[in-house]
């Protein structure tokens, strides 16, 4: 089987995580990332997963896991470690459900991913569930190459494709602008904390199309 990669967009949706370790901990940490509407099934859960609970962040119910559990979810995790409960979070599900049972890859729908996140910007590896501990190290290994300039350079080009796009100018030259921000020197400014310098060579820029120049 071959994953279709895509970022999904988990604002509000109600998504339930079955069990309460450690696992379940870091799955229920990334869906809160995400804004996600998170609701929570086990009869004992981490300090952490209880105080999110306590702090309003997740719902969590103190028991076992019912096959009713899954009806109004869009994306479930089972992540217990009993291997019959994820089955039977699985055997609940329904087609249309995005599920990940966490000692099963055979029978998820979707994987979740190593990343790299600075900022905006996020990069995910996956080996298809071969080998999660090679995904583990390429990301340590992009980390490395990867910085934390990529977060403001990724939040600096976002604002400056914004202004460009309202800009009354041709398609192409719009194109031409946003191709000249992604030149090395942009993101050698921001790495070197000459932000002034970096903002001051875009204005020129924008300002040197809008009069023709």
């Amino acid at each position: 089987m071959r994953y279709y990669p895509m970022m999904v967009n988990l604002q509000k949706k109600r998504c339930l995580v079955v069990g309460g370790g450690l696992v379940a901990e870091r799955k229920i940490r990334g869906l809160l990332d995400a804004d996600a509407d998170v609701y929570v099934v086990a009869p004992s859960c981490t300090d952490q997963i209880d105080t999110w609970s306590q702090q309003g962040e997740i719902a969590w119910e103190r028991r076992f896991f019912e096959p009713s559990d899954t009806e109004k979810a869009v994306l479930i995790i089972a992540a217990t470690n009993e291997p019959d409960v994820n089955l039977a979070v699985y055997q609940a599900c329904q087609p249309q459900q995005w599920i990940n049972i966490v000692d099963r890859p055979d029978l998820c729908t979707f994987t979740v991913p190593a990343v790299v996140e600075r900022g905006d910007m996020q990069i995910a590896i996956s080996t298809g569930g071969n080998n999660p501990g090679l995904a583990k190290k390429l990301r340590t290994q992009i980390e490395e190459w990867v910085g934390p300039e990529y977060g403001d350079y990724t939040r600096f080009l976002g604002e400056m494709r914004q202004r460009v796009l309202r800009l009354h100018l041709a398609e192409s030259q719009k194109r031409a602008i946003l191709a000249e921000l992604l030149d090395e020197r942009f993101l050698d400014w921001t790495r070197s904390g000459e932000l002034g310098r970096r903002d001051r060579e875009a204005e020129r820029l924008l300002q040197g199309q809008e009069s023709g120049e």
